[in-house]
């Protein structure tokens, strides 16, 4: 089968129910061949959501969804895009008919660049990304502690600061506000609306409980928010997670980041998890090596491509 075989159709706006629920079906049925998933939780959140700068492409053989890619179009100098294609059907050109649509898309602002992401680093994504003519253009590491073995952290909370969970429906705003300020040059956690916070509070796994917020005098200096996986998702076992560490940058250099995970990972530990993760970028060494010093040891990556500017992407050809 070839790409020719694939009707190919872009949709702006959310997806409805039905077809939301193909892309989830089709996400986990290549999930359980690669052991990692080729989508990340924006693109799952965004399927439906109605606010979100997403484009939806799909490719169908058959009246079968068998290639999806979601485009991040929210941004005027860049578009990035995670892509999946049905493992039975890889190399037959799905895959790069989806690639040449997503640049595309791109295109229709002058110089703006695609980006893909790849989850899990794999040889086969590395294979295409080469025959696309694209690089690693950035690295976003996964670490993980093992609680059980974890030591003791010294990681008071600085004077006068007190730690309690987030309320819904009240904290939102002022979340908001920090999260901005702390992550200002972060590509995608500075960009989080009150839609994608409001979306992340509809979802099962949200605990306010893990969710903790550190004041002074009533002003909210940074946060932590934890996340639980189930079975499956990394392991056989549930797995935590420390999802955002936010400190509001005239509160950086009091340790509060620190403070801030140990508590955390108090937290998941209390649940009677024996492992946690988190994502950080690899360019971001500080942040690398604190939590390495909290116990935490890579263990796997997730990588961007974009255009090799020593050649033209446009010109490469496509194999997959």
């Amino acid at each position: 089968m070839v790409a020719t075989d694939a009707l190919l159709t872009a949709t702006a706006g959310p997806l409805t129910a039905s077809v939301a629920d193909e892309v989830r079906a089709l996400a986990q049925r290549t999930a359980s061949v690669d052991g990692v998933a080729p989508l990340s939780e924006q693109p799952l959140l965004w399927l439906t959501e109605p606010e979100a700068p997403a484009i939806h492409l799909r490719a169908v053989v058959d009246g079968l969804l068998v290639g999806y890619a979601q485009l991040d179009v929210g941004s005027q100098t860049t578009v990035k895009a995670e892509l999946v294609v049905d493992p039975a059907l890889r190399r037959s050109g799905v895959g790069s008919a989806l690639l040449r649509r997503a640049r595309a898309e791109a295109g229709v602002v002058d110089e703006r660049e695609l980006r893909v992401w790849a989850h899990g680093d794999l040889p086969a994504a590395r294979a295409f990304a080469d025959a696309a003519g694209m690089v690693v253009v950035r690295e976003l590491l996964q670490m993980r502690v093992d609680l059980v073995e974890r030591s003791a952290q010294d990681a008071p909370l600085p004077a006068g600061v007190g730690v309690r969970p987030f309320v819904p429906g009240a904290d939102e705003d002022a979340w908001r506000r920090v999260n901005s300020r702390s992550f200002a040059h972060h590509p995608e956690q500075g960009r989080m609306t009150s839609a994608d916070l409001r979306a992340r509070e509809s979802e099962d796994w949200f605990d306010p409980a893990g969710f903790l917020l550190a004041e002074r005098d009533g002003q909210l200096l940074g946060s932590v928010w934890t996340k639980v996986h189930p079975a499956g998702e990394h392991g056989s076992e549930r797995v935590g997670e420390i999802y955002v560490v936010g400190v509001d940058p005239d509160a950086q250099g009091l340790g509060l980041g620190r403070a801030l995970t140990a508590l955390g990972l108090d937290h998941l530990t209390a649940q009677g998890l024996t492992a946690a993760i988190l994502y950080t970028g690899a360019e971001n060494t500080v942040a690398v090596h604190t939590y390495e010093r909290a116990g935490f040891v890579r263990a796997g990556a997730d990588v961007m491509f974009g255009p090799d500017t020593k050649s033209s992407p446009r010109d490469a050809t496509m194999g997959a």
